[in-house]
This record gives structure tokens, C-alpha cells and sequence, in this order.
């Protein structure tokens, strides 16, 4: 494997990569960093956790630093959070170099054009990285939760140093799993799009920094972060898409170390395993767990977790979602109220086929017996005796 200096870089870029304890290059920097140096467009695919953002802002700072002017570079990044994170690398590596940063996060769409750009993708058959133990425990729809609290009792009892995130599928699921856990004592936190951008940032700030030690999140959470302390990623829901389920086990097992992933799969789950373990190419072991453990606590859960719907009720959650959900649409060039009138239409049309195929269906049937009716009875003939 090739070291720093061989790929080109500056001296005083490799001294500050073994101060962070980065000493030697990943595949997906030793490949694409010398085609970025040389000026070429590039595109380098790589596993989640394989170094993907340091192989473009190692050479981007060294070509900064032999010509430092202006505003040098745009990085366009999937989520917010994601923006701050690719922000404080480019500051921590270009400290030298007295580099200023300026963040710009948005909803507008963007393009981009490159001619003949240089191309590279990790070969490896799998699409996670070989550190991570990926598990699923079966569950019945309705114990699901008993078995998410069982589970993270038992590994924080085993492991009170470790993190873990909890992937969701909604907003509301998430701010729900939340008040229920803490319920429970669990030092908890959570993450999601229906929270002020302020508040986002603390509760990631917190959870970096370990004064919590587990954090419910949505897929806002599952691109690109970066927290060395997640031994443990829990999916709450098994993932529709397989990409999904990669992002989000991607946020443990991360540089070299090592982590588990652990998805709650119930009887309606279990064709998108398949999916998963397809696309992976990675089988899914069973995780272990006491069934008899959980059935004990299972009335305390359910009952707990209702009591946080009735709460969650009574504020003005749904009424921020909708309101949430205007924005969102504003910000993708659409007016809010031409679109609920289109899915007003939309229902009504689905409403009046669903009608029209019931009363089809009703004629075909009555159809079917008044022919029945109609068949001839056959006439027995019995011959008679004298």
C-alpha cells in the first residue's frame, strides 16, 4: 500500500494527517487522490466508512495552498448535518493554511456538467464493510418495541461505554421511541427533519460528545456522519431500499473498526430482507435473545408507548408536520395548495374507480346467479309398478 507522501501530497498535509492518526491511505484515497491533484474530474465510488471525504479535501487543500485565492471550492452534500460535518474537516486538516469556511444549507435543486471525468470503484463484492456484524431479530409486529427496549437494556448493561443510534421511519415514530425510552431512564436523544435546525445541531453535538449515549434518528442522520464512538446501529424498521439499509448501518464500523448492526424484522418484513442480503451480498445471522425476558416487560412497553401517543396528541406535532411539509414543497419550486387540490383530485379519481370496479364486480356476480337460477332442474323418471 502506498503512503501520503507517494500520492503526492505536500509535507505539511501528511504532518497533520498522523497528528489526526491517519498514517496510511484507504483504497478509495490512494486511487482517486492523484487523478484530483492533477486537475482531472473525478468520481470514486467506495464503501460507507472507507475515507470518501478525505480524498477529495486532502488534495483540494493542497492545490489551495500552492495557490491560495478567492473562493476555491463548492462541496454540495445530501443533508445539512452533513455539511457542518465535511466543514469541520476541511478546518481541522486545513488549520495551517488559516482556511475560512462558509456554510450555505438550502432545499434547491443543483446540476452539475464534467468532461471526461476519472472513475474508480471498489472492486469488493460486498457493499459493507467486512468489520461490520450485521444481525436481525425476528419479532411479531406488535412486540417489536418490547424488543428494542430489552435489546438496548442488555447492551448497555454490557457495554456502558458504547453508543448506539436507532434508525425510524417517521418523524412522529421517532419523537414517539424517544419519550418512551425516556420513560425508561435510557439516555436518549433524537434527530429529525421536523426539529429547528438549532436544536438539530445541539442534540448531534451532544450525542458526539457522549452526554447521551443513544440517539433515535430518522434518514436525515444516515448520510455521511461520522461518529467514531457508534459501536451499535439499530433498525427499528427494516428499510424498503436496500441503499437505505447501507447508509444506515454505514454509520457504525467506520475507518477500520469494528461494529454491529442489529434489524428488527417482523412477519411483513421478511421479502425485504431477501432484498437486502441480495444487494449486500452478506447473510444476515440471527441475533440472540431471551424470549422470556422480553415477555415480561412487554405490557409495561406497550402501555408506556401509548401513553406517549396520547401525549404527542395532545400538541401541535401534526400541525408542524403539515406545516413542514408546505415548506418542503415551496422549496421544490411548488405551490402547496395547487398540490393538495391535485391529490384531492387524484383521491377522488382512485375513489370513483375503486366504486366503478365494486359495481362491476357486484353485476358479473349477480350474473353468475341468475344463470344458476335458471338451469333446468332434471327430472327423475321412475317407472311405475303394478
Amino acid at each position: 500500500m502506498a503512503d501520503f507522501s507517494s500520492l503526492g501530497l505536500s509535507d505539511w498535509l501528511v504532518q497533520q494527517c498522523k497528528q489526526l492518526g491517519i498514517n496510511k491511505p484507504t483504497a478509495v484515497q490512494e486511487n482517486c487522490m492523484p487523478a484530483i491533484l492533477q486537475g482531472r474530474d473525478c468520481l470514486g465510488c467506495a464503501k460507507t466508512g472507507s475515507g470518501k471525504t478525505a480524498a477529495f479535501v486532502l488534495p483540494v487543500l493542497q492545490k489551495l495552498s500552492e495557490e491560495p485565492y478567492g473562493i476555491f471550492c463548492l462541496v454540495l452534500t445530501p443533508t445539512r448535518e452533513l455539511a457542518y460535518q465535511i466543514a469541520e474537516q476541511f478546518r481541522v486538516l486545513g488549520k495551517p493554511l488559516g482556511l475560512r469556511e462558509c456554510i450555505i444549507v438550502g432545499g434547491m435543486g443543483n446540476s452539475i456538467a464534467m468532461n471526461e471525468p476519472f472513475f474508480w470503484e471498489s472492486t469488493s463484492e460486498t457493499r459493507t464493510v467486512e468489520e461490520l456484524d450485521q444481525r436481525y431479530i425476528l419479532t411479531p409486529e406488535k412486540v417489536k418495541d418490547a424488543y428494542m427496549v430489552h435489546l438496548i437494556q442488555t447492551l448497555t448493561d454490557q457495554h456502558d461505554d458504547w453508543s448506539i443510534i436507532i434508525f425510524t421511519n417517521t418523524c412522529k415514530n421517532c419523537q414517539i421511541l424517544t419519550m418512551m425510552l425516556r420513560e425508561f431512564n435510557f439516555p436518549v436523544i433524537s434527530l429529525h427533519s421536523m426539529m429547528k435546525q438549532k436544536q438539530r445541531f445541539a442534540n448531534l453535538a451532544k450525542f458526539k460528545a457522549s452526554v447521551y449515549k443513544i440517539l433515535i434518528a430518522t434518514d436525515v442522520a444516515a448520510r455521511g456522519l461520522d461518529i467514531p464512538t457508534v459501536q451499535v446501529v439499530i433498525n427499528h424498521n427494516t428499510p424498503g431500499l436496500p441503499k437505505i439499509y447501507i447508509h444506515r448501518v454505514g454509520r457504525t464500523a467506520r475507518a477500520g473498526r469494528n461494529g454491529v448492526s442489529i434489524t428488527l424484522v417482523t412477519q411483513y418484513d421478511i421479502h425485504l430482507v431477501h432484498v437486502i442480503e441480495q444487494q449486500t451480498k452478506t447473510k444476515l445471522k440471527e441475533y440472540p435473545v431471551e424470549e422470556k425476558a422480553v415477555l415480561k416487560i412487554l405490557t409495561q412497553v406497550n402501555m408506556a408507548r401509548r401513553q406517549c401517543e396520547i401525549k404527542l396528541e395532545s400538541t401541535d406535532f401534526d400541525e408542524k408536520r403539515e406545516i413542514n411539509k408546505r415548506k418542503q414543497l415551496i422549496l421544490q419550486g411548488k405551490d402547496p395548495d395547487l398540490e393538495a387540490k391535485r391529490k384531492a383530485e387524484l383521491e377522488k379519481i382512485r375513489s370513483q374507480k375503486k366504486k366503478f370496479k365494486q359495481k362491476i364486480q357486484e353485476q358479473v356476480q349477480r350474473q353468475k346467479c341468475g344463470q344458476l337460477k335458471k338451469k333446468p332442474m332434471k327430472r327423475q323418471h321412475v317407472k311405475a309398478t303394478e
